[in-house]
């Protein structure tokens, strides 16, 4: 602290945390450097392109423009609760989501526990390139295959045909269509998904397996008491992020497996503001579904974080 001619202290330091930013600013100045980029990339193609919301409200014209259109309040909101798409979509999705984190969920999780105990190197290898393989197959090429197999006279029928049962076009029938795409998105992603999990695993102390096997404990039992609890940080996080994404269903495999009839069970709100946006050129009204979409998905976000946090003081924040 310094006097200055007037009789007044002025100070030369900084405050401790702009010091303690200064310092890190200093030693990192590259890293720094380097996450420029990602957050110019985000605040470009994601925070800038954020105005664009307000035409949800809006009857929006491309001719006027986003501040030209006409203000129309939350018509686009009421009118979307009120039509009779809402409950069928709303069913679609959410039931779709909670199969996936049902079935889709857990299934890298065992695959990660199941190579765990695999002591043969070249085996365990061999099957985490098979398993990997699919998540590098473009969604167009895996809808491909799947349209084909579930033709009468496609692979799936086939093997179908081998229990008595009548070939037909699957993908026709409204009541399969979640079965296929769960099932194929388990296929895809089972691989890909539990390296996260496989990694988890490196961190937990060999020691402790020791110690349960002298206490008696079995295969199993290490699996319940060790494996599991050491990885449990690591699913409960994944997991609050999937409940995050309840209301999210990717389009593209969607209107790639889809048709008029399997609508009542097949079609989302991302397929539906599809159509409605981008076929019918309807941007308001899709801005509104999507809106909403974003908004419940960003409550379920903060519900499951806050939860997690109160039961097992393991959250994002």
């Amino acid at each position: 602290m310094n006097e200055n001619k007037g009789g007044k202290r002025a100070s030369t330091s900084l405050p401790p945390y702009l010091a303690m930013l200064r310092k890190d600013f200093r030693k990192n100045k590259y890293l720094y450097f380097i996450g420029l980029f990602g957050v110019a990339y985000y605040f470009i193609f994601s925070y800038i392109p954020m105005y664009g919301i307000i035409i949800a409200f809006k009857d929006y014209s491309p001719v006027k423009g986003i501040m030209g259109s006409p203000w129309v309040g939350f018509q686009h909101f009421t009118e979307f609760f009120q039509s009779f798409y809402f409950w069928r979509l709303l069913r679609n999705t959410l039931l779709i989501n909670l199969y996936e984190l049902l079935f889709a969920f857990p299934a890298p999780i065992i695959l990660a526990l199941l190579l765990n105990e695999v002591k043969h190197a070249f085996f365990k290898r061999s099957v985490q390139t098979v398993t990997y393989l699919p998540h590098f197959v473009s969604i167009v090429v895996i809808c491909g295959m799947i349209v084909d197999f579930s033709r009468k006279g496609g692979l799936f029928n086939l093997i179908l045909g081998w229990f008595g049962l009548e070939a037909q076009n699957l993908l026709l029938d409204p009541s399969l269509f979640r079965t296929i795409f769960i099932g194929s998105g388990i296929w895809q992603g089972i691989g890909w998904g539990s390296i996260i999990y496989l990694a988890a695993l490196t961190s937990i102390d060999s020691q402790l397996y020791d110690a349960a096997k002298i206490d008696g404990a079995n295969r199993w039992k290490q699996m319940l008491h060790v494996t599991l609890p050491g990885i449990m940080p690591t699913i409960i996080i994944l997991l609050i992020l999937r409940i995050g994404g309840m209301m999210d269903v990717g389009f593209e495999k969607i209107i790639l497996l889809y048709n008029s009839q399997t609508y009542e069970t097949a079609d989302v709100i991302s397929s539906f503001v599809y159509r409605r946006g981008l076929l019918e050129a309807d941007y308001s009204y899709s801005t509104a579904v999507s809106l909403f979409n974003s908004v419940v998905n960003f409550m379920l976000l903060i519900l499951a974080n806050r939860i997690s946090r109160k039961v097992n003081e393991t959250s994002l924040w």
